[in-house]
Protein backbone atom coordinates (compact mmCIF):
# COMPACT_ATOMS: atom_id res chain seq x y z
CA UNK A 1 0.00 0.00 0.00
CA UNK A 2 3.01 2.24 0.51
CA UNK A 3 4.32 1.71 -2.28
CA UNK A 4 0.98 2.16 -4.54
CA UNK A 5 1.04 5.92 -2.60
CA UNK A 6 4.13 7.06 -3.37
CA UNK A 7 3.92 6.01 -6.98
CA UNK A 8 0.99 8.48 -7.22
CA UNK A 9 2.46 10.84 -5.51
CA UNK A 10 5.12 11.04 -8.04
CA UNK A 11 2.52 10.85 -10.60
CA UNK A 12 0.64 13.65 -9.42
CA UNK A 13 3.53 15.63 -8.82
CA UNK A 14 4.90 15.19 -12.60
CA UNK A 15 2.14 16.19 -14.38
CA UNK A 16 2.21 19.95 -13.33
CA UNK A 17 5.77 19.74 -15.00
CA UNK A 18 4.36 18.73 -18.11
CA UNK A 19 2.55 21.43 -19.13
CA UNK A 20 3.26 25.23 -19.30
CA UNK A 21 1.60 27.69 -17.49
CA UNK A 22 0.15 28.85 -21.04
CA UNK A 23 -1.01 25.69 -21.89
CA UNK A 24 -2.51 24.70 -18.31
CA UNK A 25 -4.83 27.90 -18.27
CA UNK A 26 -6.02 26.63 -22.02
CA UNK A 27 -6.67 23.47 -20.72
CA UNK A 28 -8.13 24.12 -17.52
CA UNK A 29 -11.36 26.27 -17.02
CA UNK A 30 -11.96 26.77 -13.22
CA UNK A 31 -14.18 29.67 -13.88
CA UNK A 32 -18.32 30.24 -14.40
CA UNK A 33 -17.83 31.69 -17.90
CA UNK A 34 -17.51 29.03 -20.54
CA UNK A 35 -14.44 29.20 -23.27
CA UNK A 36 -16.79 28.24 -25.83
CA UNK A 37 -18.50 31.78 -27.25
CA UNK A 38 -20.15 31.92 -30.42
CA UNK A 39 -18.85 33.45 -32.89
CA UNK A 40 -20.73 35.69 -35.45
CA UNK A 41 -18.99 35.53 -39.43
CA UNK A 42 -20.90 37.97 -41.93
CA UNK A 43 -20.86 37.85 -45.70
CA UNK A 44 -21.69 40.30 -48.54
CA UNK A 45 -22.82 39.84 -51.90
CA UNK A 46 -23.07 42.23 -54.57
CA UNK A 47 -24.37 43.28 -57.69
CA UNK A 48 -24.05 46.56 -59.58
CA UNK A 49 -26.86 48.09 -61.86
CA UNK A 50 -27.87 51.21 -63.39
CA UNK A 51 -28.50 53.90 -61.43
CA UNK A 52 -31.26 55.32 -63.63
CA UNK A 53 -34.73 53.24 -64.97
CA UNK A 54 -34.54 49.50 -64.60
CA UNK A 55 -36.24 47.48 -68.06
CA UNK A 56 -37.88 44.22 -67.45
CA UNK A 57 -34.10 42.60 -68.24
CA UNK A 58 -32.76 44.21 -65.06
CA UNK A 59 -35.35 43.50 -63.36
CA UNK A 60 -35.29 40.13 -64.13
CA UNK A 61 -31.03 40.15 -63.47
CA UNK A 62 -31.81 41.39 -60.42
CA UNK A 63 -34.33 38.51 -59.46
CA UNK A 64 -32.36 35.93 -61.01
CA UNK A 65 -29.46 37.29 -58.59
CA UNK A 66 -31.60 36.70 -55.39
CA UNK A 67 -32.85 33.57 -56.32
CA UNK A 68 -29.03 32.18 -56.99
CA UNK A 69 -27.83 33.50 -53.16
CA UNK A 70 -31.25 32.06 -51.56
CA UNK A 71 -32.55 35.58 -50.48
CA UNK A 72 -34.53 35.14 -47.27
CA UNK A 73 -35.33 36.00 -43.57
CA UNK A 74 -32.47 37.54 -41.56
CA UNK A 75 -30.63 38.94 -44.83
CA UNK A 76 -29.98 42.53 -44.99
CA UNK A 77 -30.33 44.57 -48.31
CA UNK A 78 -29.35 47.94 -48.71
CA UNK A 79 -27.53 50.39 -51.34
CA UNK A 80 -24.59 52.11 -51.67
CA UNK A 81 -25.61 55.39 -53.51
CA UNK A 82 -22.09 56.44 -53.59
CA UNK A 83 -21.40 56.68 -57.45
CA UNK A 84 -25.23 56.90 -58.54
CA UNK A 85 -25.70 60.24 -59.60
CA UNK A 86 -28.55 62.40 -59.05
CA UNK A 87 -31.36 59.75 -60.38
CA UNK A 88 -31.54 56.61 -58.51
CA UNK A 89 -34.47 54.05 -58.87
CA UNK A 90 -34.74 53.08 -55.47
CA UNK A 91 -38.28 52.33 -55.70
CA UNK A 92 -38.22 49.37 -58.74
CA UNK A 93 -35.20 47.51 -56.26
CA UNK A 94 -37.56 48.35 -53.26
CA UNK A 95 -40.08 46.61 -54.98
CA UNK A 96 -38.16 43.59 -56.11
CA UNK A 97 -36.56 43.30 -52.48
CA UNK A 98 -40.33 43.18 -51.43
CA UNK A 99 -40.96 40.14 -53.22
CA UNK A 100 -39.08 38.17 -50.81
CA UNK A 101 -40.65 39.70 -48.07
CA UNK A 102 -37.91 42.29 -47.41
CA UNK A 103 -37.21 45.91 -46.85
CA UNK A 104 -34.56 47.86 -48.09
CA UNK A 105 -32.23 49.09 -44.99
CA UNK A 106 -30.66 52.23 -44.63
CA UNK A 107 -26.73 52.63 -44.49
CA UNK A 108 -24.12 49.90 -46.87
CA UNK A 109 -21.57 48.59 -45.95
CA UNK A 110 -17.78 49.37 -47.29
CA UNK A 111 -17.01 46.62 -50.16
CA UNK A 112 -14.68 45.87 -51.96
CA UNK A 113 -14.16 46.91 -55.92
CA UNK A 114 -14.45 50.06 -57.71
CA UNK A 115 -18.23 51.05 -58.63
CA UNK A 116 -18.60 52.01 -62.02
CA UNK A 117 -20.05 55.71 -62.39
CA UNK A 118 -23.62 56.15 -62.96
CA UNK A 119 -24.58 52.48 -61.09
CA UNK A 120 -26.18 51.76 -57.83
CA UNK A 121 -24.30 48.28 -55.92
CA UNK A 122 -27.16 46.53 -54.25
CA UNK A 123 -25.60 44.91 -51.43
CA UNK A 124 -26.89 41.38 -49.61
CA UNK A 125 -25.38 41.55 -46.03
CA UNK A 126 -25.75 37.75 -44.09
CA UNK A 127 -24.64 36.98 -40.63
CA UNK A 128 -24.29 33.57 -39.05
CA UNK A 129 -23.88 32.93 -35.55
CA UNK A 130 -21.97 29.55 -34.54
CA UNK A 131 -20.05 27.76 -31.93
CA UNK A 132 -16.54 26.70 -33.02
CA UNK A 133 -15.01 23.59 -31.34
CA UNK A 134 -18.36 22.15 -30.14
CA UNK A 135 -18.50 19.75 -28.58
CA UNK A 136 -15.77 19.00 -27.13
CA UNK A 137 -14.93 16.00 -25.23
CA UNK A 138 -11.41 16.44 -25.30
CA UNK A 139 -10.69 16.32 -22.00
CA UNK A 140 -12.76 13.37 -19.71
CA UNK A 141 -14.99 14.30 -17.42
CA UNK A 142 -13.86 11.94 -14.19
CA UNK A 143 -11.36 12.24 -12.28
CA UNK A 144 -10.68 15.70 -12.47
CA UNK A 145 -8.60 17.02 -9.67
CA UNK A 146 -8.46 20.79 -10.95
CA UNK A 147 -12.24 21.77 -9.54
CA UNK A 148 -12.59 22.61 -13.18
CA UNK A 149 -15.69 22.50 -15.38
CA UNK A 150 -15.94 20.12 -18.57
CA UNK A 151 -14.10 20.92 -21.87
CA UNK A 152 -17.98 20.39 -23.07
CA UNK A 153 -19.22 23.09 -20.45
CA UNK A 154 -21.45 26.07 -22.23
CA UNK A 155 -21.36 24.08 -25.71
CA UNK A 156 -24.97 23.30 -25.68
CA UNK A 157 -26.30 26.83 -24.27
CA UNK A 158 -24.20 28.84 -26.33
CA UNK A 159 -24.97 26.60 -29.70
CA UNK A 160 -28.52 26.78 -28.98
CA UNK A 161 -28.79 30.65 -28.46
CA UNK A 162 -26.56 31.10 -31.58
CA UNK A 163 -28.92 28.76 -33.57
CA UNK A 164 -32.12 30.72 -32.42
CA UNK A 165 -31.61 34.53 -32.24
CA UNK A 166 -33.11 36.09 -35.33
CA UNK A 167 -30.55 38.28 -35.90
CA UNK A 168 -26.54 37.13 -35.07
CA UNK A 169 -25.56 40.91 -35.08
CA UNK A 170 -27.77 41.07 -32.22
CA UNK A 171 -24.98 39.02 -30.39
CA UNK A 172 -21.99 42.19 -31.15
CA UNK A 173 -23.98 44.81 -30.86
CA UNK A 174 -27.36 44.52 -29.56
CA UNK A 175 -30.91 46.56 -30.24
CA UNK A 176 -31.77 50.04 -28.96
CA UNK A 177 -35.18 50.31 -27.49
CA UNK A 178 -37.80 51.08 -29.56
CA UNK A 179 -41.32 51.49 -30.38
CA UNK A 180 -43.50 52.21 -26.93
CA UNK A 181 -42.44 54.17 -24.42
CA UNK A 182 -39.66 52.16 -22.51
CA UNK A 183 -40.86 54.36 -19.51
CA UNK A 184 -44.19 52.49 -19.11
CA UNK A 185 -42.10 49.35 -20.56
CA UNK A 186 -39.94 49.25 -16.48
CA UNK A 187 -42.81 50.31 -14.69
CA UNK A 188 -43.21 46.94 -13.54
CA UNK A 189 -39.79 46.34 -12.72
CA UNK A 190 -39.42 49.71 -11.02
CA UNK A 191 -42.40 49.09 -8.95
CA UNK A 192 -41.01 45.90 -7.48
CA UNK A 193 -37.74 47.66 -6.68
CA UNK A 194 -39.01 50.72 -4.60
CA UNK A 195 -41.66 48.30 -2.20
CA UNK A 196 -41.06 48.03 1.05
CA UNK A 197 -40.36 44.85 2.76
CA UNK A 198 -43.28 43.06 3.85
CA UNK A 199 -41.78 42.14 7.25
CA UNK A 200 -40.71 45.73 7.86
CA UNK A 201 -43.84 46.08 10.06
CA UNK A 202 -43.41 42.96 11.69
CA UNK A 203 -44.86 40.03 10.57
CA UNK A 204 -48.95 38.99 10.86
CA UNK A 205 -49.98 35.60 12.79
CA UNK A 206 -52.63 33.87 11.27
CA UNK A 207 -54.41 31.74 13.16
CA UNK A 208 -55.40 28.29 11.88
CA UNK A 209 -58.23 27.43 14.98
CA UNK A 210 -61.30 27.74 14.03
CA UNK A 211 -64.13 30.17 15.71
Amino acid sequence: MRRSILILSAIAAAQPLALTPAAAADRFNRGVASVHQPVVQRSDYVIDVPATFLDGAQLHRISGWFDAIELGYGDRVSLDLSAAGSTVANGQIAEVVGDYGLLLSDGAPVTDGAIAPGSVRIVVSRSTASVPGCPDYSIASQPNFTSSASSNYGCAINSTMAAMIADPDDLVRGQRARGGNTTSATKAIKSWREAKPSAENGLKIESSKAN
